[in-house]
């Protein structure tokens, strides 16, 4: 006769599994609810909209105007080659109805005061003529103004003279590169839309203070 020894495999009591599979769940909805919530916080900052109310923004604005700490980037206006409407001159340059939208952005910037602005155009034939309409006055045409890749930061700064504000009427691609340069983020801006940005820090360092888009100035008190 053969006695055959046999042993009993101990088997993991019920509650044991299910606290198993309860820690498992918990893990995997620890992963869920993190992943979002690190996504969100590596998101770069949205810029700020300085129009429908925002009174800390404009006086932030004023002030820095005031001190001659301001550099602003302005999309020029729409662009004819792009629409249907009627061209106020050549094919690359602006639409015949974006010219009263050029001359009423610039009156928004002649009540806060030119006398000490430095102005600066691309040499592109759009921004020109948005940068005559805004404030009847054109420079030679600054390359570095349209070609802005990867170094748009370090130009502006470098043309930006203390006590002086400055206007470089750009583009869009110029102005997302600024922003990037600056950690922000922001759809695309619109045609004849700005870009405001302070140097009125404690180091002097560039913060961005937000933007305006051209049909949202009618929303902006710029009086103290």
């Amino acid at each position: 006769m053969v006695t055959r020894l046999v042993l009993a495999v101990a088997k993991r009591p019920p509650f044991r599994r299910s606290l198993v599979r309860y820690k498992n769940a918990l893990a995997l909805l620890g992963v869920l609810l993190l992943l979002p919530l690190s996504l969100y916080l590596l998101k770069p900052a949205a810029v700020p909209d300085l129009a429908h109310g925002n009174v800390a923004g404009i006086r932030a604005l004023t002030r820095s105007w005031a001190k001659g700490d301001m550099i602003v980037l302005v999309r020029h206006v729409e662009r004819c080659d792009r629409s249907s409407a009627t061209c106020l001159g050549p094919a690359d340059g602006i639409t015949d109805r974006a010219r009263e939208v050029a001359v009423s952005i610039g009156a928004q910037f002649e009540q806060l005061g030119l006398e000490r602005t430095d102005l600066y155009n691309s040499p592109l034939t759009r921004t020109a003529q948005t940068a005559g309409y805004m404030f009847s006055k054109v420079s030679s045409g600054d390359d570095w103004l349209y070609n802005c890749k990867n170094s748009m930061l370090h130009d502006v700064l470098a043309h930006k003279v203390a006590g002086r504000n400055l206007v470089l009427v750009t583009h869009s691609e110029c102005m997302d590169q600024l922003e990037q340069e600056l950690k922000l983020s922001t759809p695309t801006l619109g045609y004849g839309a700005s870009l405001f940005v302070s140097t009125d820090t404690l180091n002097g360092a560039p913060k961005m203070l937000g933007m305006i888009e051209a049909s949202d100035w009618r929303s902006v008190n710029l009086k103290p």
